[in-house]
């Protein structure tokens, strides 16, 4: 199981992409111009995750996993 968990895991911070030449060099999902930080603010406003991807309809379910799970990781550091 923690094999499995640790692939979707990978495939998920995939969507994850940083270009010295794009939003700063932030974290955006799959070289779109939206910001994880972006993500992660609307869900701390209260948004569920199916009114953020009403608001953003380029975005898919796994980008919201994507981005918690970044948020999670860069909150150990």
């Amino acid at each position: 199981m923690l094999c499995v968990n640790a692939i979707a895991m990978t495939q998920l911070l995939e969507r994850i992409t940083v270009n010295p030449k794009q939003c700063g060099g932030r974290p955006c999902i799959r070289g779109m111009r939206i910001r994880v930080i972006d993500v992660l603010d609307l869900f701390a406003t209260g948004l569920s995750a199916e009114q953020i991807l009403e608001e953003m309809p380029d975005l898919e379910m796994d980008d919201l996993k994507a981005s918690l799970a970044i948020g999670r990781v860069a909150s150990r550091d």
